[in-house]
């Protein structure tokens, strides 16, 4: 059977399909890039934005045009609206958060079968969702209550994977699948909905840093990156943790407003004082740290003063780039009745406004790195002209793109940046012959294999 994986949304989304990838070719079945070709469709929603919704029944629509086969949909938005995703074409099976680690076993139950272990190795999803980096499940749910999110009705309350359980999981990641020698991660990104709250409901409890300790020590991987984190989770020595260079000096830290009233009505743990207190501190302890944020324009009852006192924090604050969300109701959540609602039409001048200073930051933040070299793990190989246009990301978290005679998917190259572009960084790699010539063992090493 052919199987399409597709999703909508965060990280840890990408997490549960690349497991669903690993437990339906241990059984046996192949995975296809297209829907068109698929007898199954598996797709994982979204819905921490009204457009999220759109977008995941858009994407539900999109595979029913075009694939032949059934569609399984899970995630954020199914669990939260099931009657409307079990309404669209070809839905056949609705699978809500709080089941969807067994949404494979679960299928083939329905089949009359037993599901197989999952595959001893990496991976890859074929097509748009193919990553070089694997991004790790270590943690889901969440226990706070900012008056504006649903992720926390639709994913439940926090809970953590043990140590034993990630370790193992990186290491899976670690190795080679037989049939795309190569494709063993090189950069693991642990991913949870409230990362720092890891081991926490542990007895005896314990901290994230014990987690990320342990990565350091009982794997070789690389690069270790650690996707979202609230900022009320860290403390000064938390940063220590970055004397290790394995651990990409990348931090994103949602802020969502810079103004300390609307934290308050939204129900955030912080305030402008201590998120800035903490920037100091990481970037006193990691002199390249890439500090990135979310933030939301036109909270309930944010008025002009509040903007504009946020909108200078941010500033401020000098981002190295971040993601701007135009406030969005959502139904069930505590801010849902507040008034005065912002109208949509100032709502979306307010976040245009945000988007251009973080975008400025952002040009602010590459420029610093112009005529430095710096190590790239390319992610994309296109092909242009004699050769391909390579497209990855440093350890810091610039975009950059340089060209090649070979495809360098999945390696790692020094690279000079020589100039800003609209979306990163152009570079020339430094050392091109050794790059060369590690592809060139690369092939040879896959036809022995072969």
């Amino acid at each position: 059977m052919k199987i399409f994986l597709d999703m909508v949304g965060c990280r840890l989304n990408q997490s549960e399909i690349e497991m669903y990838a690993r437990q339906f070719v241990g059984a046996g079945h192949t995975l296809t890039d297209t829907p068109g070709e698929a007898d199954l469709i598996v797709i994982n929603t979204c819905t921490v934005t009204s457009a999220a919704d759109s977008d995941s029944r858009q994407k539900i629509r999109q595979a029913a045009r075009l694939g032949r086969g059934q569609i399984i949909v899970t995630g954020c938005w199914s669990t939260m609206f099931p009657e409307e995703a079990a309404s669209l074409p070809q839905v056949c099976q609705v699978v809500p958060n709080q089941f969807k680690d067994e949404l494979v076993a679960e299928f083939f139950k329905s089949q009359g079968q037993i599901m197989p272990l999952e595959s001893d190795h990496r991976q890859t999803i074929p097509g748009g969702r193919m990553r070089t980096r694997a991004f790790i499940k270590v943690q889901d749910g969440c226990d706070n209550r900012c008056t504006f999110c649903i992720t926390t009705l639709a994913r439940g309350s926090s809970r953590s994977q043990p140590i034993e359980k990630v370790i193992a999981d990186i290491h899976l990641a670690m190795t080679d699948d037989p049939q795309n020698p190569g494709s063993a991660a090189r950069e693991v990104v642990l991913t949870g909905v409230h990362l720092g709250a890891w081991g926490r409901e542990f007895s005896p409890a314990l901290e994230l840093r014990h987690l990320i300790e342990a990565v350091l020590k009982d794997t070789d991987i690389e690069r270790v990156r650690l996707s979202s984190l609230e900022p009320w989770d860290l403390n000064d020595d938390f940063f220590k943790l970055w004397e290790n260079p394995r651990l990409c000096p990348h931090l994103h830290l949602p802020l969502q407003s810079g103004s300390a009233g609307v934290l308050r009505r939204m129900g955030r743990k912080v305030t402008p004082q201590s998120y800035a207190y903490l920037l100091a501190q990481a970037r006193q302890v990691i002199p390249e740290v890439a500090i990135t944020t979310d933030l939301i324009a036109g909270f309930s009852g944010e008025t002009e003063t509040e903007f504009d006192e946020g909108l200078t924090f941010v500033q401020q604050m000098e981002f190295a780039g971040g993601h701007v969300f135009t406030y969005s109701p959502r139904p069930g959540t505590a801010a849902y009745g507040l008034q005065p609602q912002i109208p949509l039409s100032l709502r979306k001048e307010r976040s245009a406004r945000l988007r251009l200073i973080l975008e400025e930051a952002n040009r602010s933040y590459r420029m610093r790195y112009i005529h430095k070299c710096s190590s790239v793990l390319w992610e994309r190989a296109e092909k242009f002209g004699s050769g391909y246009i390579m497209e990855g990301l440093t350890a810091n978290y610039l975009h950059v793109t340089a060209f090649s005679p070979v495809p360098l998917w999945n390696q790692f190259s020094e690279v000079r940046l020589d100039a800003v572009t609209k979306d990163g960084l152009q570079g020339t790699i430094v050392a091109l012959d050794q790059s060369i010539f590690d592809w060139e063992a690369q092939q040879k090493n896959k036809k022995q294999e072969i």
